[in-house]
């Protein structure tokens, strides 16, 4: 068989058992909200702090 080519016999009667009874609702747990930080440090300090860690590694 050549590239792209297939045996044709392999395509042919495919099931699938789709009736398992296992369902997964993706929306069940969806959450809708806001996120807040409280912190004493200021942005500036935080971003000094960050320098200092890269130049760590």
């Amino acid at each position: 068989m050549g590239f792209g080519s297939y045996d044709e016999s392999e395509q042919q009667e495919q099931t699938t058992d789709e009736d398992d009874g296992e369902t997964v609702n993706v929306h069940e747990h969806d959450h809708d909200g806001d996120v807040s930080v409280q912190s004493d440090v200021d942005t500036d300090s935080l971003v000094d702090r960050l320098g200092e860690m890269r130049e760590e590694e």
